[in-house]
């Protein structure tokens, strides 16, 4: 089971705020190619060793970990040194950015999955070779390596939602076999508050930083889109949309999610029984058994999110990425292959937590043997990520505000689509 419990420091990164300077100081996008070129792919990666000094910078915990594995990178290959600058999440965004005005990106990076339409539109990475196999990982994990029609990276590690529940309480509630719909999941929270006791039959986010990554799936399983398939245009107010925003309202009307709960407090509100239900990611599986001790372990539950036209979950993670200003590309573009491989991937884990963005991986003994980490899997297949465009943090940010207007302030599900969409489009999609 995952033990680590401060995994949710912005998988999903954003930083958006220095943006107007970056663009501004780059002359807004590529200003060396035509905005309408297919970017040019760097030649296939051979089967040669890596050579010289590969210079890389990660983030938190990873950056921390990942020279213990790239110790074995340079075992099979002699000839290279990788060289890993930790960089701390907070400080992350800013570095980048005068990274890519001053041209002095490291050779290769991890980058938050929000970052990439931001850093493509500048004209900083490297479009991902012929020689990189992309079948093998997840594709909505893939999907946030693209912007436009070409990949940028890989992803590198993924993380997706789910349901959580404590096991004992749903079967005090006559929950034998989770739900496997929408109504399913609004009766399985009723029954909890009346049959098991609780405050609240689930935890939802009343609105507030970072809600859109538990509203959208909803609104996407009802069949709503973010953009156009150009990703030129938002598509914020649309039935579906509505749809979805009207579920998760409901919720709250239906007096089964409360606005009134502590914030931070989920794990101690399940442990205690008082809010047995909550959607979130995998490293809450660590926290919450670090609190609640060996009595909690066997009763944590989790279940893949209820099926409207689909049951869409949330992908978010880190990709590996190559800037177009490397000085050893070559190389660079090798350790990327390596890291992509299922055995690397599984290792990574082991190290890490990090759940693998290679399906094969899996399939390794200490993933496929955990109670719990198998449904991620499966929820992997069915998982999406914003479309990889220069503004989603202010559009995220614009949608946080008006799902708390929409929950906390009894605004219509119609009229939040609608402020959503003439936000957003006010915004625009950048680049």
């Amino acid at each position: 089971m995952i033990t680590q419990t401060t995994r949710r420091r912005r998988l999903v990164s954003g930083g958006a705020a220095v943006l107007a300077t970056a663009l501004a100081l780059s002359g807004c996008g590529r200003s060396e190619e035509s905005p309408d070129a297919a970017p040019q792919a760097s030649t296939s990666v051979d089967t040669g060793p890596a050579t010289g000094e590969i210079t890389v910078w990660a983030m938190g915990t990873e950056g921390e970990n990942l020279p213990q594995l790239t110790k074995e990178f340079e075992q099979a290959n002699p000839g290279v040194k990788v060289k890993i600058t930790p960089i701390p999440w907070d400080a992350a965004h800013n570095k980048f950015t005068t990274a890519i005005t001053a041209k002095s990106t490291p050779d290769a990076a991890m980058v938050g999955t929000t970052w990439m339409g931001e850093f493509a539109d500048l004209g900083a990475l490297d479009p991902t070779p012929s020689g990189i196999d992309t079948s093998g990982f997840f594709e909505g994990a893939n999907e946030t390596t693209k912007v436009g029609d070409t990949n940028y990276g890989v992803p590198w590690y993924v993380e997706t939602r789910l349901v959580y529940y404590r096991k004992d309480l749903a079967a005090k509630a006559g929950i034998t076999t989770p739900p496997t719909d929408w109504d399913g999941l609004k009766a399985m929270a009723r029954a909890m508050q009346d049959k098991a006791g609780a405050q609240y039959g689930i935890n939802l986010q009343p609105g507030g930083t970072g809600s859109w990554q538990t509203v959208m799936p909803f609104s996407w399983s009802a069949g709503a889109a973010i953009t156009g398939e150009d990703q030129k245009e938002f598509t914020f107010d649309t039935p579906e949309m509505q749809e979805g925003l009207k579920y998760y309202q409901s919720f709250f009307t239906d007096k089964l999610a409360g606005t009134d709960l502590p914030p931070n407090q989920t794990e101690a509100q399940f442990v205690s029984g008082k809010v047995p239900m909550f959607i979130s990611g995998p490293w809450m599986a660590g926290s919450i058994a670090k609190l609640g001790g060996e009595k909690i372990k066997p009763n944590i539950g989790v279940f893949q999110l209820p099926k409207n036209k689909t049951a869409t979950s949330f992908v978010g993670g880190s990709n590996f990425v190559v800037f177009k200003d490397s000085k050893n590309k070559d190389s660079a573009w090798k350790l990327v292959k390596w890291l992509s491989d299922a055995k690397t991937q599984a290792s990574w884990f082991k190290l890490s937590t990090d759940l693998p963005a290679v399906k094969s991986a899996w399939e390794d003994p200490s993933i496929a043997s955990d109670p719990l980490l198998p449904v991620f899997g499966k929820q992997l297949e069915d998982a999406k990520a914003p479309p990889a465009i220069v503004n989603w943090e202010q559009v995220a940010t614009a949608f946080d505000a008006e799902v708390e207007k929409m929950v906390k302030a009894g605004q219509s599900p119609a009229d939040t689509a609608k402020a959503i969409q003439t936000k957003a489009t006010a915004i625009g999609t950048g680049g």
